[in-house]
């Protein structure tokens, strides 16, 4: 079984970052505009977590359908970047003080 950091280490935060964008946008136009990149980009790190999780994530087309899977990575991360998120941002500004 892998540690809790090598589990971490050979995640890439990126695309799960641009999965959650893309499942709360439900598609990949309005998931572009927030990320601030272009649409072939965003449907190619769709399609390589696809692969990375065996399941086709979203189903459709718009509005993205998410899948059972997609709902479960969903409610899993998005709690987790909140709170990282909000540890990065408190850093960021005790750094600024």
């Amino acid at each position: 079984m892998q540690s809790p950091e090598k589990i971490l280490l050979n995640a890439d935060l990126h695309s799960l970052i641009t999965f959650l964008v893309v499942y709360q946008e439900k598609g990949v136009t309005r998931a572009s505009q927030r990320l601030g990149v272009k649409q072939p980009a965003i449907s190619n790190t769709i399609a390589k977590l696809r692969k990375r999780f065996g399941d086709e994530l979203f189903l459709g087309k718009r509005p993205w359908i998410p899948t059972e899977r997609a709902d479960q990575l969903a409610t899993a991360l998005g709690p987790a970047f909140h709170t990282l998120q909000e540890a990065l941002a408190s850093v960021d500004k005790e750094s600024a003080q």
